[in-house]
């Protein structure tokens, strides 16, 4: 019989179809895995061995999942590790970065669906990443005895506010997880005021850190580099993660610049596909030269010497999924996206770690504490609209020495904050060794100290 979550679900779904159907047909916003998400019907897995079941919303946490897979699958050879998402670039790249893993969607919250998906996937451990807090699906996997954890945990004022006019609902959910593994004791705090026990918080620092890459001579990277033709004294101004209408100011900034400096090249990394056609257009509409990654080879596509006489460089369109990680290491001079167009912000930590001078507007509210540690050690730059975007630029352009300033500072922030995997893997270890013979009881909860936020 449904309940009236999934009632209430139903009226979410139903007046969400048409705002899909609409994005699909004519912003071609590709959405799959609808019968595994509605139906739960997962593929099943074969076997017997242990599972632990891995979820990452989308391609954010999907990426910052590759450090905590790597050190379970080296710790515990013996377990399969299955991959969930719920969206579909989620889902690209984690079948990319996780070629030998099952990979699912993760499902909806109806109750056919969840008991469906756990049935399929028969998991012994379950780690939810960042703020995947499902009711049915957690109550449902508590009813089988399967311990769930959150890692990676935040939650940010305005996230805080919404759970807690739910406050009754929040305290019954949280108080379901075997562990809340959370980036720092602010979160913590908020967690345990909206519910949470003391004893099942551990603050870890975000495993965001240890995922990232900074070494710009790194195979990926440099494999781009020859792919792109990008010389080496050439100044590289990559603006990743956008969103309208921050293409267009970057553009227009490049424009503005390029004839002072001729060895400028801008880099754009749109945050969604659905958008790849719609700044290519906007780029051959300003009568520029457009270099589409997704028409590369492993050959070279331009020549450097074009760059001579009538010819410019182009600007290069990054229209594949996954290969931003990478793409950041090329730059010397970084705008993150979705931080001028009231979004939130993206992730500035993967361009922080390669060393570049990092910019990105105000709106950074989905990486708070990132930005204000960052901030205050004057390793990065905020502008606040297309002029001051272009102001930045120029200072830098002129400025090269700030720009190894501005990036070695922010670099040395993010290698300070490494180590937040092997303590979140250190507190999932009694789980997974313990699955399934020992369930996180209160008397279990009490006696672990991994778990103790008063230990932190």
């Amino acid at each position: 019989m449904p309940s009236l979550l999934d009632l209430l679900y139903g009226g979410l779904l139903t007046a969400w179809i048409p705002r899909a159907v609409y994005e699909s047909c004519v912003k071609g916003k590709s959405r799959g895995g609808w019968s595994q998400k509605i139906r739960g019907k997962v593929p099943a897995r074969q076997g017997t061995r242990r599972c632990i079941w891995l979820h990452g919303v989308s391609v954010g946490e999907i990426l910052a999942l590759r450090t905590l897979v790597s050190s379970i699958r080296k710790r515990f050879p013996e377990w399969d590790v299955v991959i969930s998402s719920t969206t579909t670039t989620g889902m690209e790249v984690a079948q990319k970065s996780f070629p030998e893993l099952n990979h699912i969607y993760f499902p909806f919250d109806f109750t056919w669906s969840v008991k469906r998906a756990l049935s399929g996937i028969r998991p012994d451990v379950i780690v939810l990443a960042e703020q995947e807090l499902w009711p049915q699906f957690i109550r449902e996997a508590e009813r089988r005895n399967v311990p769930v954890a959150l890692i990676n945990g935040r939650m940010s004022p305005r996230s805080f506010r919404q759970y807690r006019r739910f406050r009754w609902l929040t305290r019954k959910i949280l108080r379901s997880l075997a562990l809340i593994a959370v980036q720092n004791k602010d979160y913590a705090e908020r967690f345990v005021e909206l519910g949470a026990s003391d004893t099942q918080m551990l603050v870890t620092g975000s495993v965001k850190y240890d995922a990232v890459e900074t070494d710009r001579k790194n195979k990926r990277t440099e494999t781009l580099r020859k792919c792109l033709n990008i010389r080496s004294e050439e100044t590289v101004f990559i603006a990743g993660s956008t969103q309208d209408p921050e293409e267009q100011f970057c553009i227009d900034t490049y424009l503005k610049l390029r004839e002072r400096f001729s060895e400028l090249r801008l880099v754009i990394v749109p945050r969604h596909p659905e958008r790849f056609e719609e700044v290519a257009s906007m780029v051959q509409r300003m009568k520029l030269p457009l270099l589409r990654r997704s028409e590369m080879t492993s050959r070279n596509q331009w020549s450097p010497s074009e760059a001579s006489g009538a010819k410019q460089a182009p600007v290069i369109l990054i229209d594949t999924l996954g290969e931003l990680a990478s793409v950041w290491g090329l730059a010397d001079i970084a705008f993150v996206g979705g931080s001028l167009s009231g979004r939130g912000g993206q992730n500035m930590i993967e361009p922080a770690a390669y060393g570049a001078a990092v910019m990105f507007g105000p709106d950074t509210w989905n990486f708070r504490e990132t930005v204000e540690s960052l901030t205050a050690r004057d390793a990065v730059r905020v502008v606040k609209d297309k002029q001051e975007l272009q102001e930045a630029v120029a200072y830098f352009l002129d400025n090269p020495q700030e720009v190894v300033r501005y990036g070695k500072a922010a670099q040395e922030f993010v290698t300070s904050q490494q180590g937040g995997t092997t303590r979140t893997v250190n507190g999932l270890v009694p789980f997974i060794e313990d699955a399934p013979n020992r369930r996180h009881s209160p008397h279990f909860r009490t006696t672990r100290n991994a778990g103790s936020l008063a230990s932190q």
